[in-house]
């Protein structure tokens, strides 16, 4: 069985898994949604036909000093959805402060086109909570 994690954005929203063994995360895909979680929710159906997961992890953003912030709250609502749409799975929550930050970094270090960045930073982001909740669970 494998996890998935998500970066859940205003427009786009990034997406990584782990292998079947739960031992790498590797970034999915982004997901450009303009704010429609209908959009959103397809793309999670056909990755959930595709692949065999059993855990999902949304990344909670919060403020440095530890507080939530509006996007927490609408994050919030958006894990509910998941919840009613997929009873079955378990959902957890992880911190994800700084992963955009790390995913910039990570970015600038590879080099990556200036045009291509704004397509894959939520991407590695995802990829950041991903290993974060699975270096927990060790």
């Amino acid at each position: 069985m494998r996890t998935l994690a998500i970066d859940y954005g205003d427009s786009r929203t990034g997406l990584a898994i782990t292998d079947a063994l739960g031992i790498t995360a590797q970034g999915l895909t982004t997901v450009a949604h303009h704010g429609s979680d209908k959009i959103l929710l397809r793309k999670l159906d056909e990755i959930m036909t595709q692949y065999e997961i059993d855990t999902i992890v949304v990344g909670m953003p919060l403020n440095m000093n530890g507080t939530k912030t509006i996007r927490a709250e609408i994050t919030e609502k958006f894990i509910h959805k998941l919840k009613c749409k997929y009873p079955g799975l378990k959902i957890e929550t992880i911190d994800e402060r700084l992963t955009t930050v790390a995913a910039h970094k990570t970015m600038n270090f590879l080099d990556v086109n200036k045009h291509k960045k704004r397509n894959i930073v939520d991407t590695i982001s995802a990829v950041y909570i991903l290993e974060v909740y699975m270096n927990k669970n060790k």
